[in-house]
């Protein structure tokens, strides 16, 4: 009876083993292709002036998906580089883009191709007339762009008067940004008001990579947890029989 009981001891002994090696196997491809992933996407910022407030503050590092300059849509946050505005890494959110019709503002509102927009992520109690908009058509393959804190922003409206209406072009954008991680505020909050002009930009790929890592780093630690707690039990379990035999 005692070998049957051993031999039953030493097969779930290997299962478990087995189990435990598995899950951090498994857990290990998945936390570094989650970082891998995240890698090749996105580029990390850390933005350094208050003009994207209060959706993006200054000193926060935000995480930015590179993507190609056709994909770019109303409402996007993006990162570009334009040599007029500086030439240094910039963050502002697309309002208009080529073709499109933008003035402000029709009841204090921003309006796109007589459209007027609801901008919920404005600082409360700020309305976009503050910006003092004339009527603009953006030039195809180019973007019209306003920071979020609109009484302080180097935006479009800085740069009016030079060639393009204070557009940018569309290769000027390196990313677009996805989310706040730091600190941790998350994704952006869609720019539903712009839904009146057309689709919306899809998210990025941050909240799978995200999951990817989280699950990953449970199964690693999980797996090697079992592992070290199942030894030790059957440790445990055949010193004990090894009493019970010797009181016999």
């Amino acid at each position: 009876m005692s070998g049957t009981t051993h031999r039953d001891d030493e097969g779930r002994g290997r299962l478990g083993s087995v189990l435990s090696g598995l899950a951090v196997a498994l857990g290990c491809v998945l936390f570094l292709g989650g970082f891998g992933w995240a890698a090749l996407v996105y580029r990390p910022y850390t933005v350094p002036t208050d003009s994207m407030a209060p959706t993006i503050a200054a000193g926060d590092r935000i995480l930015a998906e590179h993507v190609d300059d056709a994909d770019i849509r109303r409402g996007d946050v993006v990162v570009f580089k334009e040599k007029s505005w500086g030439d240094t890494p910039m963050v502002k959110r697309v309002v208009a883009v080529g073709g499109d019709t933008v003035a402000c503002c029709t009841k204090g509102q921003l309006t796109v191709n007589g459209k007027q927009i609801e901008e919920p992520y404005l600082p409360s109690g700020q309305a976009a007339e503050v910006m003092g908009i004339p009527e603009i058509t953006v030039p195809e393959g180019r973007l019209f762009l306003l920071g979020d804190e609109r009484r302080g922003s180097l935006d479009s409206t800085a740069h009016l008067t030079e060639a393009g209406s204070g557009t940018v072009p569309r290769t000027a954008v390196d990313a677009r940004v996805d989310a706040v991680v730091w600190p941790m505020d998350g994704m952006l909050a869609r720019p539903a008001g712009f839904e009146v002009l057309g689709p919306l930009s899809s998210p990025g790929p941050l909240r799978p990579v995200t999951v990817a890592i989280v699950v990953g780093a449970v199964l690693v630690l999980g797996g090697g947890a079992y592992g070290s707690i199942a030894g030790r039990l059957g440790g445990r379990a055949r010193a004990t029989r090894k009493e019970s035999a010797s009181v016999r």
